[in-house]
């Protein structure tokens, strides 16, 4: 246990913050989980919705400092890829 004051509302700062951070990433991966369950369902307008969501959710993570930088354009690019991959796809359908 810490002996000085300082040290003591460093702890209870920590706790505080914890709780935050961990708030903050639940909310990130809901809407994350959210533009995936669009993509796998195949609509093309719910999908891109859903992960320009998804997209400022991350960004926001990262401007709190839940999440790296990196991390996050990782998870962005990851989303935005199946939605082309599905954008594709109705365009092919559509050429048919």
């Amino acid at each position: 246990m810490a002996h000085h004051k300082s040290a003591q509302k460093r702890i209870r700062r920590d706790a505080k913050q914890k709780v935050l951070n961990h708030a903050w990433c639940h909310r990130i991966s809901t809407f994350v989980k959210k533009a995936q369950e669009a993509v796998v369902k195949g609509s093309l307008e719910e999908a891109q919705e859903a992960a320009r969501k998804a997209q400022s959710e991350l960004s926001r993570g990262v401007t709190k400092g839940v999440l790296r930088l990196n991390t996050a354009s990782c998870r962005i690019s990851r989303i935005f890829s199946k939605v082309s991959v599905l954008s594709q796809k109705n365009l092919s359908i559509l050429k048919a």
